[in-house]
């Protein structure tokens, strides 16, 4: 029946390499779209992942959650890993395009800010105030803040034999999340150092100054 089907017919490439635009002749500038393009693709995949760990959690059950969040784990690897080659990018050449962004700031990532309310971080709400999410953005962050998170799965769980192993699941990825964002601030402090970052923020400072919010703080020490 689908048997005439392609590669690029199912994974839609003409679609995707379409949104590949650089606005300028720059070599760099294909660099740096592809790489946060490739951070939303693995933003919206966490988004599936954490939605169907936190179903599964409310309905009682532990291991394919525990799988889901580890497979978010990974994925965090996956977006370092992504910054590792961006971070080839000099910073004079970044300089030669950093003009064409104008007002956007990656700090406008309507997924991050699902990620986080979605994990149970309801501080995630404070862009509604904003002026920069669509009306679609907006409508899916109110969604995620309106609906049981990560957290509230885990707390339906947790006095369960074997909760455990989601425990170490949830902490696995939150570790890896904050290695990200740790990665994050090192590659733009590199390519901007102490200028101000585009979108109106401070720069590296505005990045550094939320390093330390964990994703579930009620799992960790004392000492964290």
């Amino acid at each position: 029946m689908h048997g005439d089907r392609t590669y690029g017919d199912y994974a839609r490439l003409p679609q995707l390499l379409a949104q590949h635009a650089p606005l300028s002749a720059t070599h760099d500038e294909h660099l740096f779209i592809a790489a946060h393009q490739v951070h939303e693709l693995w933003f919206r995949q966490l988004l599936t992942e954490l939605a169907d760990a936190r179903d599964r959690l409310l309905a009682g059950e532990l291991r394919t959650p525990a799988d889901r969040l580890r497979r978010c784990t990974a994925i965090t690897g996956a977006l370092r890993g992504t910054l590792d080659v961006l971070d080839t990018m000099p910073p004079a050449a970044f300089a030669e395009f950093r003009g064409l962004l104008g007002e956007s700031s990656g700090a406008q990532s309507a997924q991050f800010h699902e990620i986080e309310a979605l994990c149970g971080r309801r501080g995630a709400g404070r862009v509604l105030g904003l002026d920069w999410p669509s009306a679609a953005e907006r409508g899916r962050l109110e969604r995620r803040l309106a609906e049981p998170s990560v957290w509230d799965g885990y707390l339906k769980v947790r006095e369960l034999p074997g909760a455990g192993a989601v425990a170490e699941a949830l902490l696995g990825f939150d570790r890896g999340w904050g290695a990200w964002r740790d990665l994050h601030v090192t590659v733009a402090g590199r390519q901007i150092g102490a200028a101000a970052g585009t979108g109106g923020t401070s720069g590296v400072a505005h990045l550094r100054a939320r390093l330390g919010n964990r994703l579930f703080p009620e799992l960790w020490g004392p000492e964290e």
